[in-house]
C-alpha cells in the first residue's frame, strides 16, 4: 500500500469511529486505539503535506487564528420561529393552514433545543461554509471553529445532493458545561452562566484549538437548498442521518393536532432528562410542497410553529423602579430586582414595559414579586405577592419628565408609552438613532458598535449620524480603548457604507413606524428620498400596506428642518439615496395593480425568483385565491382544490413561461 493509499485508510478509519462514538453514541474501539491511528495520520500528513485535505479528521484539533470573523449573506434565508404558548395557539394555526393547503396534513415534531443557531453549507459531500444566523439575512462565519465539533461530519457519506444548507444548533452537553464549571472553579474562575450562552460564545473564539477542546454538539433538523429530492421534512431527517449528521432520534411523525399534544405532553415531563436544554417543541408541516404553498410572512415560515414550555418563574425583591429613554423618545420602566436566579441566568432586572402595565399589576417598590422568562428569553415580572406588601407601601407615581433631559413627557391618545419629545436635544435618543444607523440590518458599517457610537456622542464628536462621514482617524484614535488599526477599519467601514442600497439606507433613518419591509416599499414607489419627502400622506396611503399612522410619521418626518439638514449632508456625502440605475433596469410597471397566486414546482424558475420578478415588474403575490387574483401562475403539484376555486372565479391560470411572455 502506498503512502496515499495509507493516508486515506485511516482518515476514512477515523471518520467512521468519529461517526460511531459523536453521532451513533456507540463507540467500536477504545479512546486509546483511536488516539494512536490519528498521531499515526498526523505524522503520515506532516511528512507529505502534497496529500494535504482541509477535511481530513486531524484538522479537528483546530490551530487556526480567526482575529475577525467575516460577515456573509446566508444563500437561503434563516427565519426565525412564531412562538405559540398553548394548545389553542396551535389549533388556531392549524385552521390557518387549511385555509390554504387542501389534503390530509401531518406534521413533524420535533424537540426545540436552546443552542446557537448554525448553517453549514457542503458541496460535493465536503464541509464548505459554517454561519451564525445573526439576523437571518447574513451571519458570521466561524467555519474554522465549527470544524473542530467532533459531531459535524467534514466529509458525508451516502448519496447525497451536489450543494445544500443544512441548518442545526450547536449545544453543549449539561455534563460538559458542568466539568468545564468544575475545572473553571478550581483554577478560581468565575464558572460559565449558562451552557446556551457558552456554546454561542465559544464559536466566536479565536482561537480554534480552545473551540476543540470544549464538548459541543452540532444538532440537525432542517435541509435546504435546489434540486435536492426530498418530500418530506420527516425524510429529510432520515437522509440526513445516513449522510452521517446528529440528527435527534426524538422526533415524531404525528397524523393529527392530538397526537401533537401527545407528543408535547409527553416531552414537558421528560425533557428534564435530557443531556441538553430545551425550551418547547418545534411543530411542521411535513410535506415539502405544503410547506412551499404555505410560504412565509416578512420574519417566519407559515409551516412551522413553537410551542414553548411553560417558563420557569421565582420570586424576589423589587428595590427600584427606573426609567429608560429609547431612540424614538419611548419611555420604558425598568424593574431592578433583588438579583435571583432564573432558567440558568442571575437576574437583576426586568421590563415593566409601560405606565398601564404598572397600574394593572399595582407594582410598588418594596413588593416581592414573581419574575419569569417570556419565552425564557428576556424576564418579565407577572405577578406581585401581596402578602408580603410592606404596610407602608406607596403606590407607583409615573415620571412626569425626562429622566435624561427634563422635558415634560407627552403620551399621545391610544398609545401604551410616554414618550420625551426633546428629538434633537435629549441624548439617549441621539445616540440610540445613531445606533440603529450603524446597525447590521441598516447601514451595517464595519468597526462601529453601541459603545463607540456613545463615546463619539459624548465627545462631543457627532451629534447625528450625518456627522459620521466628517469623522477623521486622528479624532477617533483618542477615544478609550482605540488602536490606530480599529481606529481605520472605523473610517474605512463609515466609508463603505455609502455603497449600501437606498432602502437599507431608508431603514437606517429611524423614521418611526417603518421597518425593513415597508422602507422597501417606500423605496420601490418612490424611487428616490426626494420623491419620497414630498409625498403628503394622501399620496402615502395609496401605497401597498403603508396605512395612516406610517404616513403621518413620514411626513412629520421630513417636515422637521433638521432632519432636512441632515439628510442634505448624506446626500454631498455620497450616501445612496435613490434606487441605483441598475436597480431601476430590472424594475418595470408591467404588472402594476394585478395580483398573482403562485401555486406548485416550476421547471426554469424557483418559487422565490418568480416572485421576485412578480414584485419587480410592479405586481403583487397573495397566498390565497379570491376574486381580486388577476392569474395563478401554476407549476406542477397544484393543488386541485385550487384549481377549482380559480376555474370557478374564472381566473386565468398561466405557466411559468407564459408568465415570462407577460414581463418581456
Amino acid at each position: 500500500m502506498d503512502i496515499k493509499q495509507q493516508i486515506e485508510t485511516l482518515r476514512n478509519e477515523l471518520r467512521q469511529h468519529n461517526y460511531n462514538y459523536y453521532v451513533l453514541d456507540n463507540a467500536t474501539i477504545s479512546d486509546y486505539e483511536f488516539d494512536v491511528r490519528l498521531k499515526q495520520l498526523q505524522e503520515l500528513e506532516t511528512q507529505h503535506p502534497e496529500f494535504f485535505d482541509a477535511n481530513s479528521p486531524s484538522q479537528r484539533v483546530g490551530g487556526q487564528v480567526t482575529k475577525n470573523f467575516e460577515t456573509v449573506q446566508h444563500e437561503h434565508r434563516m427565519y426565525s420561529l412564531d412562538n405559540s404558548y398553548s394548545k389553542e395557539d396551535l389549533l388556531d394555526w392549524e385552521t390557518r393552514i387549511k385555509k390554504v393547503v387542501e389534503g390530509k396534513v401531518e406534521y413533524v415534531c420535533e424537540l426545540k433545543y436552546d443552542g446557537a443557531s448554525i448553517s453549514l453549507t457542503y458541496v460535493n459531500g465536503n464541509i464548505t461554509k459554517a454561519v451564525t444566523r445573526g439576523d437571518g439575512v447574513q451571519g458570521d462565519d466561524v467555519t474554522t471553529n465549527v470544524k473542530t465539533i467532533r459531531s459535524v461530519p467534514l466529509q458525508l457519506q451516502g448519496d447525497f445532493p451536489t450543494k445544500f444548507d443544512i441548518r442545526g444548533e450547536i449545544v453543549l452537553p449539561f455534563a460538559g458545561f458542568n466539568k468545564m464549571n468544575e475545572e473553571r472553579i478550581e483554577i478560581g474562575e468565575e464558572p460559565y452562566r449558562n451552557p446556551r450562552n457558552t456554546a454561542s460564545g465559544s464559536l466566536k473564539l479565536q482561537d480554534s484549538a480552545e473551540v476543540a477542546k470544549r464538548p459541543l454538539e452540532c444538532l440537525l433538523y432542517n435541509i435546504t437548498g435546489n434540486n435536492i429530492n426530498i418530500s418530506t421534512q420527516f425524510e429529510s431527517l432520515e437522509k440526513a442521518r445516513k449522510w452521517g449528521f446528529k440528527v435527534p432520534t426524538a422526533a415524531k411523525l404525528a397524523n393529527s393536532m392530538d397526537e401533537v399534544f401527545e407528543f408535547i405532553d409527553y416531552w414537558n415531563v421528560h425533557r428534564h432528562n435530557l443531556p441538553y436544554e430545551t425550551d418547547g417543541v418545534v411543530i411542521k408541516v411535513n410535506d415539502l410542497q405544503q410547506q412551499e404553498e404555505l410560504g412565509y410572512t416578512a420574519k417566519s415560515p407559515r409551516w412551522a410553529m413553537a410551542y414553548k414550555f411553560q417558563a420557569e418563574q421565582v420570586s424576589t425583591r423589587l428595590n427600584e423602579i427606573t426609567y429608560q429613554v429609547g431612540r424614538t423618545g419611548a419611555i420604558t420602566p425598568v424593574a431592578n430586582l433583588e438579583p435571583v436566579q432564573l432558567a440558568g441566568t442571575t437576574v437583576k432586572r426586568a421590563s415593566l414595559h409601560n405606565a398601564d402595565q404598572i397600574e394593572k399589576l399595582d407594582i410598588r417598590v418594596g413588593d416581592e414579586v414573581f419574575v419569569e422568562k417570556g419565552g425564557e428569553i428576556i424576564p418579565k415580572i407577572i405577578a406581585v405577592d401581596l402578602a408580603k406588601r410592606p404596610a407602608d407601601s406607596q403606590p407607583t407615581q409615573y415620571i412626569t419628565h425626562c429622566p435624561e433631559c427634563d422635558t415634560e413627557l407627552v403620551r399621545t391618545e391610544g398609545e401604551a408609552q410616554h414618550y420625551c419629545p426633546n428629538y434633537n436635544g435629549c441624548k439617549p435618543q441621539i445616540i440610540g438613532r445613531i445606533q440603529h444607523y450603524i446597525s447590521r440590518k441598516a447601514m451595517d458599517i464595519e468597526g462601529l458598535g453601541g459603545e463607540t457610537v456613545a463615546l463619539l456622542v459624548n465627545a462631543g464628536l457627532i451629534s447625528n449620524y450625518s456627522d459620521l462621514y466628517e469623522l477623521t482617524k486622528e479624532q477617533v484614535i483618542q477615544l478609550e480603548r482605540m488602536a490606530e488599526k480599529s481606529a481605520e477599519n472605523l473610517i474605512s467601514g463609515i466609508e463603505a457604507s455609502k455603497q449600501i442600497p437606498f432602502e437599507r439606507v431608508l431603514f437606517a433613518l429611524g423614521i418611526r413606524y417603518v421597518g425593513e419591509t415597508v422602507a422597501k416599499k417606500l423605496a420601490k414607489h418612490y424611487k428616490s428620498i426626494e420623491n419620497l419627502s414630498q409625498a403628503t400622506i394622501i399620496d402615502l396611503v395609496t401605497v401597498d400596506e403603508i396605512g395612516t399612522r406610517i404616513a403621518e410619521s413620514v411626513v412629520d418626518f421630513f417636515n422637521s428642518e433638521e432632519n432636512r439638514h441632515i439628510i442634505d449632508r448624506l446626500k454631498q456625502f455620497g450616501v445612496q439615496l435613490q434606487i441605483s440605475a441598475e436597480q431601476l433596469a430590472n424594475q418595470t410597471d408591467k404588472l402594476q395593480g394585478q395580483i398573482f397566486v403562485v401555486s406548485g414546482v416550476f421547471e426554469s424558475l424557483s418559487r422565490d425568483e418568480l416572485k421576485k420578478l412578480i414584485e419587480d415588474n410592479g405586481g403583487k403575490v397573495s397566498s390565497s385565491i379570491s376574486s381580486k387574483t388577476d392569474y395563478i401562475i401554476a407549476g406542477d403539484n397544484m393543488g386541485p382544490s385550487k384549481k377549482n376555486k380559480a376555474e370557478q372565479l374564472g381566473i386565468p391560470i398561466i405557466d411559468e413561461y407564459k408568465f415570462k411572455e407577460l414581463i418581456m
